[in-house]
């Protein structure tokens, strides 16, 4: 029974010296030297050296060729070195997952959500949280356009429901999360829903489309459904632009859940514009990829996706 207990030991010692010499061979390729490996991992070129010979050695492989001034992956050490990335990423993940469940409970959240998307499923998410959470205060904000991810970027906001319409892939986490349908609309008294032919952007240009203003105020703000040298009114929010739709004194694009009741009754009718047919927007919940996650947004990350 010592025996099985020593061996079961020394075996994760031999991991624990395996994983390190892993984070070597990373430091090393992604530096480019021996030199450059040992300052950033704070040890001298011969500790690093002697540490990648013996991975080297245990597994029977050479993984860089010393032949350049710069050493270059073997074949079989880029095969290794592929999956041994995996390895370091998923150790990474499981650190992070270990802080998170050491980690007290954020004073503060921020959710950054679409303007076109429906509130309802997301309140009720954050009244769950509310009695999970009581001492961690929950901001919630409506963004239009390129607001929720410039919010991200800002480290304004911990997590966005947005398109993925100019967002940097690389920075952000980003999992698939619902749709919503917009649709041309005016009243049916507004003159170019009077007919259910197809109007052409030259027809439509004499009158007002209302647009939503784009609440991102530097390099993520967007322009979507704009009519080219058409009049325009600019809003800031859905609500203003249904009421002066209804007022019959312009024509836009709206979700169609904003406007059900309308287009049950009649009060808006879909217009037949050319190049502004129903549009399917995709919709996404987002996080930096390299900030922190508290115990409290990690709930809200995962509830959304319930």
């Amino acid at each position: 029974m010592i025996y099985i207990i020593d061996r079961v030991e020394q075996d994760e010692m031999n991991w624990a010296m395996k994983f390190e010499q892993l984070i070597v061979l990373h430091a090393i390729v992604t530096e480019g030297t021996f030199r450059g490996a040992a300052e950033r991992l704070n040890k001298s070129q011969s500790a690093v050296s002697h540490m990648l010979k013996n991975l080297e050695t245990e597994i029977d492989i050479i993984l860089l060729s010393r032949e350049e001034y710069r050493p270059t992956l073997t074949r079989a050490g880029e095969v290794f070195y592929r999956q041994a990335t995996r390895v370091l990423q998923q150790m990474k993940e499981l650190s992070t997952v270990a802080s998170n469940l050491n980690a007290k409970q954020e004073p503060e959240v921020y959710l950054a959500v679409t303007a076109t998307f429906p509130l309802k499923p997301v309140l009720e998410i954050i009244g769950t949280i509310r009695d999970e959470y009581p001492a961690t205060h929950i901001r919630l904000s409506r963004e239009s356009m390129g607001g929720p991810i410039e919010r991200l970027l800002r480290n304004d906001a911990d997590i966005i429901i947005a398109t993925m319409d100019s967002v940097p892939v690389e920075l952000v986490e980003a999992l698939y999360f619902s749709q919503v349908t917009i649709v041309p609309v005016a009243h049916p008294d507004f003159e170019p829903a009077r007919s259910s032919h197809m109007k052409t952007i030259n027809e439509m240009q004499g009158y007002t489309q209302v647009v939503v203003a784009d609440s991102s105020t530097g390099e993520f703000v967007q322009s979507r459904d704009l009519l080219p040298g058409g009049l325009r009114w600019t809003v800031s929010d859905f609500a203003a632009k249904k009421e002066i739709l209804l007022a019959k004194l312009g024509w836009g694009g709206i979700p169609t859940h904003m406007i059900d009741r309308e287009l049950a009754r009649g009060d808006l009718v879909v217009l037949n514009v050319e190049g502004y047919q129903k549009r399917q927007s995709q919709l996404f919940q987002m996080r930096k990829r390299d900030k922190d996650v508290g115990i409290v947004a990690q709930s809200i990350w995962e509830k959304l996706q319930m």
